[in-house]
Parts: structure tokens; sequence; C-alpha cells
């Protein structure tokens, strides 16, 4: 966890070349991880607040990724999304890197999601859809992992899908995963990498648009979508990776989720379901190598049945 305090001092410095007379009046801890140190600064003069984003040092190329994919999404007509002001790669006295980006409004749908009903729910789950539609939108050349480019780019999807499950895989194997469900999992890819070929073009993927990313307020009774945050996992790929990732982080088999994300997508392809068993499967293993890696054992037998729920 990369926890770096910011008092009222270092943040009207860092917010001086944005606004030289800003005064900051308040500086709130906001949801952070393992990249980054997340502040909401309020400011009386001009009567605003930003988001500050410090970065540890060994992900000063997250920094970069962050501010390449909101102006790709910027100029794809994608909206709302927080508005970049100021970008620096070393903020001296801080020693980390610095983003000052717009505040969106709203809270987490993470945050209220489990208060809603059916209606609410549906309501807000075709946002979703429309909004992972509208970034689909923006097609890119190659498949691959996205920085400021996309890293050892593949000209297909067979080719890039398998590069991941195999790298998943051996992780797996590394950190200790169950011999016999790696097995089954090997197997139950090469049955159906036939399915990979159906994606015909890389599109922008988010890559983690599930609730704790999404942002929502109470409108008129109904709850609007106001934003999305975090851009930091963003891919080149099938856009049903996408929508399978959100599926599996965020609907968990909630057939109201499904079917109003669906719906607000628009249409899908007729192999959907199947598809989508595939690339949750991928992104179980994934989260599973990813806690493995970092010592939380707790979460991984609840992963592993899935793993074996969806194979």
């Amino acid at each position: 966890m990369f926890d770096r305090p910011l008092d009222e001092d270092q943040a009207t410095e860092i917010l001086r070349p944005v606004w030289p007379d800003a005064v900051v009046t308040d500086i709130r801890a906001r949801t952070g991880g393992q990249l980054s140190s997340v502040y909401e600064v309020r400011c009386a003069e001009p009567a605003r607040s930003v988001i500050v984003k410090l970065y540890a040092d060994q992900w000063r190329w997250k920094q970069a990724k962050e501010v390449h994919v909101y102006r790709l999404l910027q100029a794809g007509g994608v909206v709302p999304i927080p508005v970049i002001l100021r970008v620096e790669p070393d903020i001296g006295p801080l020693g980390c890197a610095c983003t000052v980006m717009t505040t969106l409004p709203g809270q987490p749908l993470s945050h209220i999601s489990i208060y809603l009903d059916d209606a609410q729910l549906a309501h807000v789950y075709r946002q979703l859809g429309a909004a992972l539609a509208a970034i689909h939108h923006i097609e890119l050349s190659a498949y691959g992992y996205l920085t400021t480019r996309i890293l050892d780019p593949e000209p297909d999807n067979t080719a890039y899908m398998t590069r991941q499950f195999t790298k998943k895989l051996a992780e797996f194997e590394q950190l200790g995963g169950d011999s016999a469900l790696h097995a089954a999992i090997r197997a139950y890819v090469a049955k159906r990498t036939h399915l990979f070929r159906r994606c015909e073009a890389p599109v922008l993927c988010h890559n983690d648009f599930h609730e704790g990313n999404v942002l929502v307020q109470q409108d008129a009774g109904n709850w609007t979508v106001t934003g999305f945050i975090d851009v930091e996992n963003a891919a080149a790929a099938d856009p049903l990776l996408d929508l399978a990732k959100t599926d599996y982080y965020a609907i968990r088999g909630n057939p109201v989720k499904r079917a109003a994300l669906a719906q607000g997508y628009g249409p899908l392809p007729d192999d959907w379901s199947e598809r989508s068993t595939l690339y949750r499967l991928y992104h179980a293993l994934e989260l599973w190598d990813w806690f493995a890696s970092i010592g939380e054992t707790t979460p991984l037998p609840g992963i592993a049945d899935d793993i074996r729920g969806l194979i």
C-alpha cells in the first residue's frame, strides 16, 4: 500500500500552477491502493475541489498511462471523465509523481448498490452498458496491454489471449495453485481457443469497470451515472473481455444486472455467453494470481471455487 501524506501547504504548492490564488480549505483521503495515494483537495478560492494523485516511484509509468487513456477517451467523445489539470513526473518536496484532475460528482456505485431494488439496479446497469459501449467505439491498432502505447502488440485476438492464458497459468503454477485445477483450466481453454477468433478488431477496454470505479448520484429519485474513474488497467482487446470483467467482478450471477447491462450496451454476438464464460475464467485466474502474488491468501479458496464453477 502506498500511503503518502499530503498537507495544506503541499497541496497549495501543487495547485499554484493551475490556480495561482488557490486557497486550500480541506484535504480528504480518497480510496487509494498499491499504486497511489488519492486525495480530494477542496478550495475556497476558486470554490471547487480537485483530485490529487501521488504515485509511488516505481509506478510513475502508470501515471503516464492514466493521462494517455483519459486523453484517448476525451478524443473519442466519451464523457463524463475527469479533466487532467496538471501532470508532474516529480514533485520535489514530496519526491513522487503527481497528477491533478477535476473531481466528478457522485459516490461509488459500490456504496449504494446493495440498497437498490431491481428496478433501480436495472436503471443503473443500463447506463453502465451504454458507457462501456461508448468506450468500445475507440478502435486501436493491435491487441495488448496499454501504456502510452500498446506493449508487445499482437496482430489478432487468438495470439493475444493464448499468450495471456499461458502467462497466467504459469503464474498459477509458480504461486502454488492446485495442479489438478491447473490441468483442468488448460484443457478447458485448449478446447475453446476457436472462440478467440470471433473478435474482429481490438478496441479500448477499461478493464476494471466494476461498481467501485463507477460514480453515481441521485437525481429526481433515480440514480444516474456521473462518470467512471481508474483507467490504469486499460488494454486493447476484445470488447467482450471488458464486459466479462464487469460480469465477474460486479454482476456475480445477478440476472437483473446482467440483462440490463446487455440492454444498455446494445446488440451482442450470438456466442456472447460462451465467450463470456471463457473470459470470466481468465479474469478469475488473473485475480487468483494477483492475490497469491501479494500474499493475500484469504480470497484464494473462493476464487478457486469460482474457477471450478466456470469450467
